[in-house]
């Protein structure tokens, strides 16, 4: 029997069973139609396959970011709040009054640990380009030499705030900050740097910090990354007393303040009574505004959560451009199909189809040449996804259950909304002009 005879002999099936059975004889109908036509199928399938796969590999990758986002903004805990001349976590052009602010004085701290519900406030004093976050600064110790190294000034209280942890060695102590001692605690990257040789120990051993010849006291712990790949610059960096760095960088006073509240309940009444302190530090009248910034690591999350909406935003726009081409591309097959089967469905109907026979044929036609176009992206986007994940640990992928089934779904309903005309005009065709049709 010939290939129109056994379609033929199926629809003839298909109007004597029930609606199920029907709807899956519809189905293996529309795959025979798809299989007829394999290559004006995948060109028309393409479009919708782009689409979803580069919806699929970016959210498997925004995914994988914001785990480890998440994960290092909680590390650096929920208690801390952040006292600054202006918001650190801002997105667009600051406003020119932001660098007219006045610095926090360092001395400030004391009083703010003696609010309620603080454990502890201490200031701290950076060397280095926020805007790459990396330092400036070169450590040497004899030909070795560690580039862009960050220095930090700080209190022994920012351990306890940070919960900073030694790989070796110890933290300076209040004496090293009253006397100004020349004692550093180095980064492990740094550390590696300076001292390459297996087993070699840091601790004790002299580094000379802009000239200067200091004491390594400590080695801290890698630190975990948010973003990036490669070397954590925060890993690249030489923390010593703030009275010593003070010292070397005496016009340098761009300080922050850290604070940590007893718990994490205790932070909105310490955000308060911190902004009321520095206020009458500044000497506000209650008619101006701040002119500094008080924040939390949520403040963190939130321009996280915009740069990554952000992304998703331009991704699913292009996405839509790729899916409403490859509509597009699944109207025009099925209008070529209608034209093609023009005489077969003037059979179909002096055989007893109706017009919702028809309609619906092709409805699962369109509906199963998108589906197949979303399924097919959805596995080219997950391999993109874990592909990334393997090659890259800048770039974590965690693949999303929910819009790889979206994905499907959307297709499938692109392959209705544009296999409707097609469908529609099948089902208006006259039996009778259809059966002369050559």
């Amino acid at each position: 029997m010939s290939a129109f005879g056994r379609r033929l002999a199926a629809v003839s099936r298909v109007h004597r069973q029930p609606w199920a059975t029907e709807v899956a004889e519809a189905v293996t109908m529309a795959f025979d139609a798809l299989r007829r036509n394999p290559l004006r199928s995948a060109l028309t399938i393409l479009g919708i396959c782009i689409g979803v796969s580069t919806v699929i590999a970016v959210t498997a990758v925004i995914n994988g970011l914001n785990t480890n986002v998440l994960g290092s903004i909680n590390d650096l805990g929920t208690n801390i709040v952040i006292c600054y001349r202006f918001p650190c976590a801002t997105l667009g052009r600051p406003p020119s009054e932001w660098f007219s602010r006045k610095e926090l004085l360092p001395e400030w701290a004391d009083d703010l640990a003696q609010l309620p519900g603080v454990d502890e406030a201490a200031p701290s004093l950076r060397i280095f380009r926020p805007e790459f976050g990396q330092g400036t600064s070169a450590v040497r110790r004899g030909d070795a030499r560690a580039k862009n190294v960050i220095l930090q000034g700080n209190p022994p209280a920012i351990q306890r705030i940070f919960n900073i942890t030694l790989e070796r060695g110890r933290w300076f102590t209040p004496t090293d900050m009253e006397r100004r001692s020349k004692v550093v605690v180095l980064g492990s990257d740094t550390a590696k740097t300076l001292f390459p040789g297996p087993g070699e120990d840091p601790v004790n051993q002299e580094v000379l910090v802009e000239g200067q010849v200091f004491i390594v006291v400590g080695v801290a712990e890698p630190r975990k990354q948010a973003i990036g790949g490669g070397a954590n610059p925060e890993d690249n960096i030489a923390i010593m007393p703030l009275s010593t760095l003070r010292k070397l960088y005496p016009q340098q006073k761009d300080y922050v303040i850290f604070i940590k509240a007893n718990g994490a309940e205790d932070v909105p009444r310490v955000v308060d009574s911190a902004r009321d302190l520095l206020r009458r530090k500044r000497r506000l009248p209650s008619s101006k505004d701040d002119d500094f910034a008080i924040f939390t690591p949520d403040a963190f999350i939130e321009l996280w959560s915009q740069i990554s909406g952000g992304i998703f935003l331009v991704t699913a726009l292009i996405a839509a451009v790729t899916l409403l081409v490859g509509g597009i591309g699944v109207m025009n097959i099925m209008l070529v199909s209608v034209t093609e089967r023009t005489r077969e469905i003037g059979v179909r109907k002096a055989l007893g189809a109706r017009r919702r026979n028809i309609l619906q044929q092709f409805l699962l036609e369109a509906m199963t040449l998108a589906a197949i176009g979303g399924l097919l992206g959805v596995t080219l986007g997950s391999a993109l996804g874990i592909t990334v994940r393997m090659l890259s640990e800048a770039l974590p992928a965690t693949i999303s259950v929910f819009y790889a089934t979206a994905g499907v779904l959307i297709s499938a309903i692109i392959g209705i909304f544009f296999g409707i005309y097609p469908a529609w005009k099948a089902s208006k065709l006259d039996p009778v002009e259809a059966l002369r049709y050559e």
